[in-house]
């Protein structure tokens, strides 16, 4: 016979909104259940790999700076309480071509919100960063402050001390909920039947399977192929503090130095095709492959020829213009939808959470960028 337990919260997706929602819920005191059908950002979700750039910088969005910002306080709080070591200060390095109007956008946000940054121009890149070729670049800024998470580790841990905090997980996958009205219970594969009186549904790229006439067609999931090149052997020019994590949107990519030796990371950050996250392949193409490789070389020219030592696909849940879903289903009162983090949405995890916690427990303003009704059918990417 099925067992039954009833919780304040249930949480089904336990990658970095999940996984923080959870921890934000049981610090308040909250009976939270966290259940994910594979594990906490495991290999298939859009919160795995080794590692994710946490940045202040985004153009004019300062709702995302400032998510950013606390989010990289909460970050580091949870470091020093865990006494793990998920965030490496490696500075992001911002680069510019010809149009330098987004670099001028994002610096005025900082400005505003009293980020530090140290503004460059191309001789003084030259001087500094020997190892990157400049080409088409004119001019850049270094966020001295920001750098990389360690997503897979980061998001497991943070699933361990919402266990420590008092609440429960599961590895089972909950079935599809249906109807109107209110959802009160719904069974899992282990067999067990759960009783909420809420029900989050931070599910990333399985958002538009499990909710398919709502978010079937504004929840976008994108193949996205990563690469780590393997750095010459006692070079550490490729490694923090010589190299930040840098991005250079004229061109659509973005790196991060060598960290904990795995190699120098390379990504294209434009959307690929859409996917289904359960059937695509996970391997990279012999044609992507070929066009990151000739991009190392002409970037980092001493890393010419360098091997690839690792690969990994994923995949973005895009919503249509990049801003986040966080919102009740239109037709089930205690059932909300998290995720929509469009490629860039690791690093505000702990804001997400803080977000989730008080919409349900303070009945708090909803932001209306977040919002299922600003979603659209159709992509017109506006964040980055």
């Amino acid at each position: 016979m099925a067992t039954a337990k009833t919780y304040d919260t249930a949480i089904i997706g336990a990658g970095v909104f999940g996984a923080w929602s959870a921890w934000h819920l049981a610090r308040r005191g909250q009976r939270v259940v966290l259940l994910d059908a594979y594990g906490p950002s495991n290999a298939r979700a859009s919160s795995g790999g080794e590692s994710r750039i946490i940045r202040m910088g985004y153009g004019t969005d300062e709702i995302y700076t400032r998510s950013a910002q606390r989010s990289l306080a909460e970050w580091k709080k949870f470091c020093a309480a865990t006494g793990q070591r998920l965030y490496h200060e490696t500075g992001v390095l911002w680069l510019a071509g010809e149009d330098d109007s987004r670099v001028r956008q994002t610096m005025a946000t900082l400005l505003r919100c009293e980020v530090p940054f140290e503004e460059m121009d191309k001789a003084a890149l030259e001087k500094r960063y020997p190892q990157i070729s400049l080409e088409r670049v004119t001019r850049g800024f270094l966020e001295p402050k920001s750098g990389v998470l360690l997503a897979r580790r980061a998001v497991a841990a943070v699933v361990e001390d919402a266990v420590k905090l008092g609440a429960d997980y599961r590895v089972a996958l909950m079935e599809r909920p249906r109807g109107a009205g209110r959802l009160l219970n719904a069974k899992c594969s282990n067999g067990e039947s759960i009783s909420a009186g809420q029900f989050v549904f931070a599910c990333g790229s399985w958002l538009g399977k499990v909710f398919p006439e709502i978010l079937a067609q504004r929840i976008f999931p994108s193949r996205q192929e990563v690469f780590f090149f393997g750095v010459p052997p006692g070079d550490e020019r490729f490694a923090p503090p010589a190299l930040p994590t840098w991005l250079f949107q004229e061109d659509e990519y973005y790196g991060m130095p060598d960290i904990e030796g795995r190699g120098l990371k390379i990504a294209l950050d434009r959307h690929g095709e859409r996917v289904d996250p359960d059937t695509q392949s996970r391997l990279p193409t012999a044609a992507e492959a070929e066009v990151v490789e000739r991009y190392v070389a002409s970037r980092f020219p001493a890393m010419r020829n360098a091997p690839v030592v690792e690969t990994r696909v994923c995949q973005y849940e895009n919503t249509s213009n990049g801003d986040f879903l966080i919102d009740r289903h239109p037709e089930m009162e205690n059932v909300w939808f998290v995720g929509g983090g469009s490629g860039h949405g690791f690093k505000h995890g702990p804001a997400v959470g803080e977000y989730v916690s008080r919409q349900i427990l303070d009945k708090a303003a909803p932001e209306p960028r977040y919002s299922l009704a600003t979603k659209e059918t159709v992509q017109h990417r506006a964040v980055y």
